[in-house]
């Protein structure tokens, strides 16, 4: 009985099935293939712009000083930001000596905790809702500006970082967000090239800080080598904190390569820099922008001649008006860090005397004076607010930064065991 019951079924189906093609021919039902198209947009290819409300507001009367708030430690003795806070005060410092704004004197509003993810973060909270300022510079590095990016995404307040150079930072697509440091992205495209052309065919290796902005540029940085058919022949990632390294330069001197590529902060890459050469490296060092603060160059001593990294200060035909009048006030010569700085501030500034005192309107005037020309070189946006600035290489000659190209004549690295 069941099996009659099923065959009956089947045949209905069948039936049903030859039925409906019998309706149309099969090749009419068939769609016409959709064209290709992309899965995707590039992010950095458009800006998502702000249309709400802000703009009409007046400029408040009564204001006896305008409030830029700086969410970084405003210690000039601070080993990684002090110089950052000497920058950004000389800029307020000589804006307020040509009359402020408008007869108004510009003040910077300071915030800051070594754990910035939790007293940090209430500092900032404090001075864009309390001290209510205008706009805010900082952090000190890529994960201390995401952390200002969260607060002034809400706030729909300007946001100007002076020392990240992680990408992401203006992926989040904040309009009101702008970064003067070129980007991971376009730092290690023309040292990937370098690489490729010294050390391509003989075997070279990365070395990499786990800490945020090494790891994140190692990562840009193999992305481009292998672009270019090149991979280390090994990768060795520290602790950033690590206080005994010698197990690690003996890993690194280990494969007898060619060159190293050193990716970690400035005193970081110092120690690394001065134990390979003390350990008998005579290859090429590559490393990090980081390798132009003068952290580095103070604790590498002869280590650091001939290293090879990304440039960012000093721009070609620089006066070096900044550069000497900094050297002046606090007794050593600015790096990349502290040039910035001293622009972020002074670009802020010159979008506050463009646009009065409103939040909205110093966002958009902010972005309007791209492309601006400062100390570092052009200031010029992307549509999601990153500085798209051309970016070559730099190398140390003499205890000096300067282009790669100027050190064509430069001494040969320290001999073996000095």
């Amino acid at each position: 009985m069941r099996a009659t019951r099923t065959a009956h079924v089947t045949a209905g189906l069948c039936g049903a099935i030859a039925a409906l093609a019998c309706l149309a021919p099969a090749a009419e039902r068939v769609p016409e293939t959709p064209p290709a198209r992309e899965a995707f947009s590039r992010a950095r290819d458009r800006a998502a712009g702000y249309a709400g409300p802000g703009r009409e507001a007046p400029d408040p009367a009564g204001v006896r000083e305008v409030l830029i708030g700086y969410f970084g430690p405003d210690d000039p003795r601070h080993p990684e930001a002090g110089d950052l806070w000497c920058a950004a005060r000389m800029a307020v410092d000589e804006a307020n000596a040509r009359g402020g704004f408008r007869g108004t004197p510009f003040r910077l509003v300071a915030g800051w905790s070594d754990s910035p993810w939790t007293a940090g973060a209430r500092h900032l909270t404090r001075m864009v809702y309390e001290d209510k300022v205008w706009a805010v510079l900082g952090g000190i590095d890529g994960p201390s500006t995401h952390l200002a990016e969260q607060v002034v995404a809400k706030a729909r307040l300007t946001l100007v970082s002076p020392a990240a150079t992680d990408k992401t930072v203006n992926l989040a697509n904040v309009p009101w967000m702008f970064s003067c440091l070129p980007g991971d992205h376009l730092l290690a495209p023309p040292l990937a090239t370098e690489v490729a052309a010294r050390a391509g065919g003989k075997p070279f290796l990365l070395v990499s800080a786990d800490d945020h902005d090494s790891h994140l540029f190692a990562v840009e940085l193999s992305k481009c080598l292998s672009e270019r058919g090149l991979a280390p022949c090994r990768h060795f990632e520290f602790r950033q904190e690590e206080p005994d390294l010698r197990e690690l330069v003996a890993r690194v001197l280990e494969p007898k390569a060619e060159a190293v590529i050193l990716a970690a902060g400035a005193r970081t890459s110092a120690r690394l820099a001065a134990a390979l050469r003390g350990g008998g490296f005579v290859g090429t060092i590559f490393g990090g922008p980081a390798m132009g603060r003068w952290r580095f160059l103070e604790e590498a001593g002869p280590a650091a001649e001939g290293v090879i990294f990304p440039l960012l200060y000093p721009p070609p035909g620089d006066p070096a008006d900044f550069a000497q009048a900094f050297q002046a006030r606090f007794g050593r010569p600015p790096d990349y860090a502290a040039a910035h700085a001293y622009d972020a501030v002074r670009l802020l500034l010159a979008a506050i005397g463009k646009a009065g005192l409103n939040r909205a309107r110093i966002g958009d005037a902010v972005r309007d004076l791209s492309p601006w020309t400062g100390v570092t070189g052009a200031v010029t946006w992307d549509p999601l607010g990153s500085n798209t600035r051309a970016v070559r290489l730099g190398t140390i000659r003499q205890g000096a930064v300067g282009p790669l190209e100027a050190a064509a004549a430069a001494p040969p690295p320290p001999a073996r065991g000095t």
